[in-house]
């Protein structure tokens, strides 16, 4: 049997291995320092959000999800697709030993070792399967002397021919070498990837079980160099003072014995067992273990991991099945022979890095919801309500002039209206536009030219039930949002009440060719809203772009009385008009 001190020490070094800081920990989604606002985040590539892969991004998602995606991505269906992921190879090697009757060897003590080759794929966040091919090499040799070998064939042919009772004084030491193919399929549980309080984690831990095929055929050294038994009594000497370390008895033997085993080990061979491989016996060898990955990259992983196999009924794995003696009778051992391969290996994750995201066992599912609450991109919000206590249609964190009274016209600050910038507002300058040369003014805005007819009574409108406001489109938009489909309505009931009154439609915006079409496109955005959807005849509205203020801002107010203007304009620059 295997020593417990060097199984204590192998669980020590998993132990150890497990508590080492990740590899491949990271402290934000991605690799984004951790200072970057949602702002910033939302600005960078979407690679850089959490699972490193854009949850929106159809190119992930099979053609067998994809009526799934698209209600989602229509906020039909509340969980996304699950995406294609890449397939998970590799290989590594390791101890293999033999739990049986006779004490394996470890590698330090000429023992066994495996190899192993893997593929694996992950069906979800938790469960994958996995085949995994093992070559194995088991190793045993005990370290003092036994003589209840008379029903083994492979040692009493040389060490008791034609008297079951001469083993008594050939004692022997028992040995084997094992060879072993093994498939096996394997169920695979993530028991560490979901994670409340970080986006990923750079170590995977697993369990594992799963069934296969084991073919097995052992060897035993029985006969030295020159075909003769060995004499194990005098190799070995007086164990009980001379050798009483086994490491020093097994030494000693290795050193006297050659390393040919050329005498096939007991087998099974009446019960119809199949056999391949040269002459191995085939058995189902269900098996379980543990492991661990460590994420090196996004393609590579180190991979610690430990498997036990009982094959079914099988007790001669060692090539020996017999304990001891009884009236002169060696009796069957009531135990099967298991398999333990502890292993280390690399495993690489394969596929198209735009078409399939790394294994699901490496991604933490929570990854797309925590992003989502922490910085919206799909979620359905409500459009903001944010206070305006004079109603001029400027929020109070940005009116640079409250308490406007209602109906007068406000520019994108919330002050009213000044056209001709003679520092009284128009909704109070009797000269609603005086030149410059006749500034400064006096308090009803008259300037210090001589007043044409009728300047000395303040110009009105008809129409002062129509309110004036402005709107603020969002930088190089032009599209009528629904907070601002509110403000038009209230607008068109207004111009409903009075039929006869027009609308002045002014865009502001003429710093650059852009800022100029762009301003065409938002008054003329709005008056294609009006006319369409509330049926106000197009030629009521006096189409007006371009001017000094705010790029950003579109005033409306009722027309003066005789005021006129076009309600069609050519483009400026249309080549630089938005298809919204």
């Amino acid at each position: 049997m295997v020593k417990t001190k060097y199984l204590l020490l192998t669980a020590g070094f998993c132990t150890a291995l497990a508590a080492q800081p990740a590899l491949a920990q990271e402290s934000r989604s991605g690799n984004m320092p951790a200072t970057t606002s949602g702002a910033q985040w939302g600005a960078r590539d979407m690679t850089y959000r959490g699972q490193n892969f854009d949850v929106l991004d159809s190119n992930l998602i099979p053609k067998s999800r994809m009526a799934q995606h698209r209600k989602f991505l229509k906020n039909q269906y509340p969980f996304p697709a699950k995406p294609r992921s890449m397939w998970e190879v590799g290989f590594g090697g390791g101890l293999y030993n033999i739990l049986g009757d006779v004490p394996s060897l470890m590698p330090w003590q000429k023992g066994g070792f495996g190899l192993d080759v893997q593929v694996r794929k992950s069906w979800g966040h938790v469960i994958s399967t996995r085949v995994q091919y093992i070559y194995g090499i088991g190793k045993g040799l005990d370290y003092q002397l036994a003589t209840s070998f008379a029903n083994n064939p492979a040692w009493s042919a040389y060490y008791a021919p034609g008297n079951a009772t001469n083993h008594t004084t050939t004692p022997i030491v028992y040995n084997y070498r094992t060879e072993t193919h093994q498939l096996n399929l394997d169920v695979v549980f993530t028991i560490c990837n979901i994670n409340f309080y970080k986006a990923r984690t750079g170590v995977s831990l697993y369990a594992f079980g799963g069934l296969g095929a084991l073919a097995f055929g052992s060897r035993i050294n029985t006969l030295d160099a020159n075909n003769k038994p060995y004499d194990f009594k005098s190799i070995i000497g007086n164990s009980s003072t001379t050798y009483s370390n086994r490491n020093d008895v097994r030494k000693k033997l290795q050193a006297a014995m050659d390393n040919t085993y050329e005498t096939p080990g007991e087998s099974d061979a009446g019960t119809q067992k199949p056999r391949i491989f040269k002459n191995k016996t085939l058995d189902w060898s269900p098996s379980a273990g543990a492991g661990m990955e460590i994420r090196l990259s996004k393609r590579v992983n180190l991979q610690i991991e430990d498997r036990v196999t009982v094959p079914g009924n099988e007790d001669l794995l060692d090539g020996d099945r017999w304990e001891q003696v009884v009236n002169n009778t060696p009796i069957l051992s009531h135990a099967n022979d298991i398999i333990n391969y502890m292993n280390v290996g690399i495993n690489f994750n394969l596929g198209n890095k735009r078409k399939n995201v790394e294994p699901l066992y490496w991604l933490n599912p929570l990854d797309f919801a925590y992003n989502e609450l922490n910085y919206p991109r799909h979620m359905v919000l409500p459009e903001p309500i944010l206070p305006d206590a004079d109603g001029d249609g400027i929020t109070d964190q940005f009116d640079k002039c409250p308490g406007t009274p209602a109906g007068v016209a406000v520019d994108s600050h919330g002050c009213p209206m000044d056209t001709d910038g003679d520092g009284v507002p128009d909704f109070r300058d009797k000269q609603l536009i005086t030149p410059t040369e006749c500034q400064p003014v006096d308090a009803d805005g008259v300037g210090k030219c001589p007043c044409p007819d009728g300047c000395g009574t303040k110009t009105t409108s008809e129409c002062g039930s129509i309110g004036a406001n402005s709107i603020n489109f969002s930088s190089n938009s032009a599209r009528v949002t629904p907070t601002m489909q509110a403000q038009l309505a209230t607008l068109a009931a207004q111009m409903q009440a009075n039929p006869t009154c027009k609308v002045v439609i002014v865009g502001a915006g003429n710093g650059s060719k852009i800022q100029q079409q762009r301003s065409w496109d938002r008054v003329n955005a709005l008056i294609e809203y009006m006319s369409e959807k509330h049926n106000i005849d197009r030629n009521r509205f006096i189409f007006q772009y371009g001017q000094a203020g705010d790029a950003n801002n579109v005033m409306y107010r009722s027309a003066m009385n005789g005021e006129e203007g076009p309600a069609n304009v050519a483009p400026p620059f249309p080549n630089l008009r938005r298809g919204e």
